[in-house]
């Protein structure tokens, strides 16, 4: 595990305030007052509403699928994830790298209760809809995967390429 992997995981634990449990609590939407955060990750940063540049439509399943499963997008864009549950399970959306999932997705399943709530995540309930905004900023291949357990090992993740604008 490399000290970037273990900070990230460490952080996770540390900052758990009690914003959400994967329960079938309702949705969580960051509130659109609530400043947006500078924290920079591999994978980009919390982008501003106001520059957005296209909306994507993410549909969850309990096929645990997500559709699309395969997303390009340019370095630099301002994305509006409309993240909509289809199942009658609880779902979510979780963006970062593959290592980064797989260490989340650890935390989980050694911690069920794990309450947390990020920018980068949604959690949405059966038959409801999540927004997430995101700036990706930095080219490259990340994903998207629903880390409650079971979910991501049984396929639920998706890919996004980030091209050089």
């Amino acid at each position: 595990m490399t000290l970037r992997t273990m900070l990230l995981s460490l952080s996770l634990v540390i900052t758990t305030p009690a914003a959400f449990a994967h329960s079938d609590a309702p949705d969580v939407k960051h509130k659109a007052d609530a400043p947006i955060s500078a924290e920079e990750f591999s994978f980009g940063k919390q982008g501003d509403p106001k520059n957005v540049t296209r909306t994507i439509t993410i549909d969850m399943n309990d096929r645990m699928r997500f559709i699309p499963g395969d997303i390009k997008v340019r370095q630099g864009e301002t994305i509006r994830f409309v993240v909509r549950n289809q199942g009658k399970l609880l779902h979510e959306m979780v963006i970062g790298t593959m290592a980064e999932l797989k260490s989340h997705q650890e935390m989980m399943r050694q911690h069920p209760g794990m309450e947390h709530d990020e920018a980068y995540m949604t959690h949405v309930g059966p038959g409801k809809k999540g927004e997430m905004v995101w700036q990706f900023s930095k080219a490259g291949e990340f994903y998207y995967a629903c880390l409650i357990p079971g979910h991501f090992e049984a396929g639920m993740v998706g890919k996004i390429t980030v091209t050089k604008g």
